[in-house]
């Protein structure tokens, strides 16, 4: 084990938000699982476009999911890392491999917080923050999708844009399900109302962008 996984950010006045080498490995073999998972029907057929889709997408919402609970969780004085969790990565890809890429179990590790006592407020807050992550890209993505087919029109970009912008959807509100070990059980043990907007503007936004306008 790394000598720092035994630093105690209670003794310290200086918040480290770096990434360590073995963190960064676990993050990185993490992804590229999560991502032959989404991909894998597509790697099949050679879909070169999905897959590039699907590299940004789980770039963003999953790397960019776990470093929003990192940070935050710093930011209340707490030590966070990134852990490879096999037993999720391994079931994510089996599941792709017998549903030919069409269900994704998206969990395939998780940050693990220590060093401090945290509320089950800064539990809730430190949780959303990935799920928020994941909907702020998903906004960014949909409006440059936007901006391609009004200004720009290229059908190739305007497609990753909103496979981007869909599985970011999928990746916050997939781990919003009130479901241990899920970021949405611990949103809805702490306030039960904001788990469930958060988890109706996911589902609305897909339903709005995707089925009615898309």
């Amino acid at each position: 084990m790394d000598p720092e996984i035994y630093y105690n950010p209670e003794q310290s006045t200086k918040k480290d938000f770096g990434v360590k080498k073995t963190e960064l490995i676990h993050i990185l073999i993490a992804w590229i699982g999560i991502t032959f998972a989404f991909s894998f029907a597509s790697i099949l057929s050679k879909n070169y476009i999905y897959i590039l889709a699907v590299l940004i997408g789980t770039l963003t919402g999953f790397i960019g999911h776990e470093l929003a609970h990192k940070f935050s969780a710093i930011h209340y004085g707490a030590y966070a890392r990134f852990f490879i969790w096999p037993m999720g990565l391994g079931f994510a890809i089996i599941m792709s491999l017998v549903t030919m890429g069409s269900f994704v179990f998206a969990a395939p590790g998780a940050v693990y917080i220590w060093g401090k006592n945290i509320s089950k407020k800064e539990n809730g807050v430190i949780s959303i923050f990935g799920p928020l992550a994941n909907y702020i890209f998903a906004i960014i993505f949909i409006a440059l999708g936007f901006i391609f087919a009004i200004f720009l029109p290229n059908k190739i970009a305007i497609t990753i844009m909103f496979i981007v912008a869909q599985i970011n959807l999928f990746l916050g509100a997939f781990n919003l399900l009130p479901i241990p070990p899920l970021d949405g059980f611990k949103v809805f043990l702490w306030n039960k109302w904001l788990w469930g907007s958060i988890l109706a503007i996911f589902i609305l936004t897909y339903i709005i962008i995707f089925v009615l306008i898309l």
